[in-house]
């Protein structure tokens, strides 16, 4: 109650939310996008490789009754691609 009245007064004495407008990205971003694309997929080939790393290490390990510690190694290729994927969309978004 107190809070929509509150924020009754402010939209009435501020003028409301200005609009910004639709933005234009730079001219010459195309060759940013282009440069980041690039290491979007190289970044996300090492991850790949690294997941097969993972995977050939944890058989060298299974077969020699060593184990436990490639789950790590895996997650922390797991979350490497999910900060790659997030950071290349976000920045693609906020450019484009």
């Amino acid at each position: 109650m107190f809070f929509e009245a509150a924020s009754e007064l402010v939209v009435q004495y501020a003028g409301g939310v200005p609009d910004p407008g639709s933005g234009q990205a730079p001219p010459g971003s195309e060759g940013f996008i282009a440069i980041l694309g690039w290491a979007k997929w190289v970044a996300l080939g090492i991850c790949v490789l690294g997941l097969m790393v993972a995977g050939a290490t944890m058989a060298i390990q299974s077969r020699r009754g060593e184990g436990g510690e490639h789950m790590g190694k895996i997650g922390m290729v797991l979350a490497g691609v999910i900060i790659i994927s997030a950071a290349t969309s976000l920045v693609s978004f906020l450019v484009t």
